[in-house]
């Protein structure tokens, strides 16, 4: 799942496609710094000029492919979660059920691929690291506008841009976990208490409106 086939802009070559492809793949798989170029180039079928016609180095590279993650955040990420319900607080538990399938197929042997990359490179490439935050920043945006979408079902003082971000650290932390046990087991508990977290919101909210 977290390694399935993106849809491709239509704006953009095939050759810089299967590029851009290989590399998301290896990345995730393997990790920036171990993965060579000689290997991507083998890996999407193309010669060292292809691959420096469109990315001048393999920096260049990863940041075309966050670029990438950026473009399809919401297409690839959320719109399954939004069209899985109509229910914007269900969405939040669709999404983080599309990890929690994504980690069962590929038996704990990936992640989220921001979070993997926002561990391994931390400050060490600046550009990167933005886009990195910009990934983060799109997914915590997506989830508020599911938030908001809740209207009084949640309490009116909720700051809701910080729960956003809280359901975002849920999702990255129960995914590492889960990753180090080769178990859903704790993926399965820090959901379960976001659940009850919601549950106590929405309780909360009801006693403030006498509904």
């Amino acid at each position: 799942m977290f390694n399935q086939v993106m849809p491709t802009p239509a704006d953009t070559s095939p050759t810089r496609t299967r590029i851009l492809d290989a590399a998301r793949r290896l990345f995730l798989e393997q990790g920036y710094h171990a993965t060579g170029v000689a290997t991507i180039l083998r890996e999407a079928g193309v010669n060292s000029g292809s691959l420096y016609h469109f990315f001048g180095s393999k920096e260049a590279l990863l940041v075309g492919v966050l670029e990438r993650y950026t473009e399809l955040l919401q297409p690839v990420v959320l719109a399954p979660a939004e069209e899985a319900t109509d229910d914007p607080i269900e969405r939040v538990f669709a999404l983080l059920d599309w990890y929690r399938r994504g980690m069962v197929e590929t038996r704990y042997g990936l992640g989220c691929p921001i979070g993997n990359l926002a561990l391994e490179l931390g400050d060490s490439l600046p550009a990167a690291r933005t886009l990195i935050d910009r990934n983060f920043e799109g997914w915590c945006a997506g989830v508020r506008r599911w938030l908001d979408d809740a209207g009084d079902r949640l309490p009116p003082d909720l700051d809701r841009a910080a729960l956003a971000r809280f359901i975002l650290t849920v999702m990255e932390g129960s995914v590492m976990q889960s990753r180090a046990r080769l178990s859903i087991e704790p993926f399965d508990d820090c959901i379960a208490q976001l659940r009850a977290h919601f549950e106590m919101l929405e309780q909360a909210a009801q006693a403030q409106t006498g509904d």
